[in-house]
């Protein structure tokens, strides 16, 4: 062990640096989504002036976040993050139901989503690897390649992240580097040899054409930006390792917002491309969605479905290591307060990792995969995730006002208006899903719902338990 590190009372081993946490903000916020969720958002928008006010609005609401978080995981560089956040602002029902609604759906949903997107391209290379390739079949259900694939990849990175956190942080830090640097060569390709003159007409000779009202394109890209956001999620994973990074009250803040900063600039970057490579029409109707490929095929060719699924592998392995090494410390987090499988709260004396948890996390991702209902699960909390993120920094304000005397290393930048103005912009787009995506909304605050009972079996065992103890 390095004579920097300090191996805390809970066990955990504070060994992650400034690039460590960073490159988990940035690797678990780059999985597959900007490949692909462009075309969807293009169709919905219908203008390239809307689709990049998208990805710019998401870009600022993520930044506004991410400079509201740097001041609680200042405050409260504790495993668990913004479980923790949401417990001392508000109780533990709500801390429990974050935690809950992320290990039911968020966390494992995302987990079994990424992992079958990296089976999904390295069918490209390996045709044997394919949703139609069944293993076994029994009506509807069965397990196929792609899902075998996707569980050994879960399961694998799960056990090397056991081996201890030096072991997952060097994972995360090469293949962070590696996406990045592939968005990079999409970017420079894209400016330097991808312009067209037809796309440049369209695009930018109409840039401000909007075929819609002024209201009708507020709402519109209201709607359109849960793309963008899921695309943009998982920054806030870094705090769930809180527990486990040097000098967090200066490392944390930066990390989240040196993270949210870059992802978001390749982000505007890569849809600037998409509209100087491509018609907007182009763009909506991209085969599979895949507008990445559609641009790097105008300039390789056919040699372009290779290089785009080369690419996304690598971003969907980092991004898979990056959540299955952070999600698992808030399960920890919710066990050591007698709110989950007591087990999960253990720490391996020797590797310094919660394996319980990491396990458990394992396990659920791979069931979930098995049911190849993850994607429907993940259009539900979509509202649920945005739900948590205004409660957190609705936090902000209540913590201010409840602990003033708490020691702050780090104060959220523009407090209070820019975290007010996320709170209200969020909360519109989240009235206007209720209104327009109802079918997404009601059953992923059902799922957050569901945590309650489950909240109050926990609560009863625990307080059974100390009695007992007593």
């Amino acid at each position: 062990m390095d004579r920097a590190d300090t191996v805390t009372q809970t066990g955990l081993v504070q060994r992650l640096g400034l690039l460590d946490s960073t490159t988990i903000v940035m690797g678990s916020m780059i999985g597959s989504g900007v490949f692909i969720v462009s075309a969807d958002i293009a169709r919905q928008v219908a203008s390239p002036a809307l689709l990049m006010a998208t990805w710019a609005a998401t870009a600022v609401l993520t930044m506004i976040a991410a400079l509201s978080y740097g001041e609680l995981a200042a405050m409260m560089p504790r495993a668990g993050g913004q479980y923790v956040y949401l417990r001392e602002a508000f109780g533990p029902l709500w801390g429990f139901l974050y935690g809950w609604t992320l290990f039911a759906v968020i966390q494992c949903g995302t987990l079994a989503a990424v992992a079958v997107a990296f089976a999904k391209f390295l069918g490209v290379f390996v045709p044997a690897v394919s949703a139609d390739a069944w293993l076994v079949r029994i009506g509807p259900a069965g397990v196929n390649t792609q899902m075998l694939v996707a569980i050994a990849l879960i399961l694998g990175l799960t056990w090397h992240n056991t081996r201890g956190i030096e072991a997952g942080a060097r994972v995360q830090n090469v293949f962070t580097i590696a996406k990045i640097g592939a968005l990079a060569g999409l970017i420079a390709a894209g400016v330097f040899f991808g312009r067209q003159p037809e796309a440049m007409a369209r695009n930018f000779g109409r840039f401000w054409e909007v075929p819609w009202s002024a209201w009708d394109a507020l709402r519109l890209t209201a709607v359109a930006m849960v793309g963008a956001l899921f695309s943009s999620d998982a920054w806030n994973n870094v705090t769930f390792t809180a527990g486990e990074v040097r000098n967090p009250k200066r490392n944390l803040p930066l990390s989240l917002a040196l993270g949210v900063g870059v992802v978001s600039v390749i982000y505007l970057a890569c849809n600037f491309v998409y509209l100087m490579a491509l018609p907007l029409e182009s763009i909506q109707s991209a085969p599979e969605d895949r507008v990445a490929t559609a641009v790097i095929s105008r300039i390789l060719g056919p040699a372009a479905t290779q290089v785009m699924a080369l690419a996304v592998m690598v971003s969907t392995f980092g991004c898979l290591n990056g959540m299955i090494f952070a999600g698992a410390r808030v399960y920890y987090a919710m066990a050591r307060d007698g709110l989950f499988f007591a087990a999960a709260g253990n720490v391996n004396g020797k590797t310094h990792t919660p394996n319980h948890s990491l396990w458990m996390q394992g396990a659920w991702a791979a069931f979930l995969t098995l049911t190849g209902r993850y994607s429907d699960l993940l259009d539900y909390v979509i509202f649920a995730v945005l739900l948590f993120y205004i409660l957190t920094i609705a936090g902000l304000f209540v913590l201010r006002r409840t602990r003033p005397e708490a020691e702050r290393p780090y104060r959220a930048f523009g407090y209070p208006l820019l975290p007010a103005i996320y709170i209200a912009v969020a909360a519109f787009i989240e009235l206007m899903l209720l209104l327009y995506k109802p079918s997404y909304t009601w059953p992923g605050l059902l799922i957050v719902l569901t945590g309650i009972p489950v909240y109050l079996a926990w609560r009863r065992r625990r307080e059974s338990t100390s009695r007992s103890e007593a």
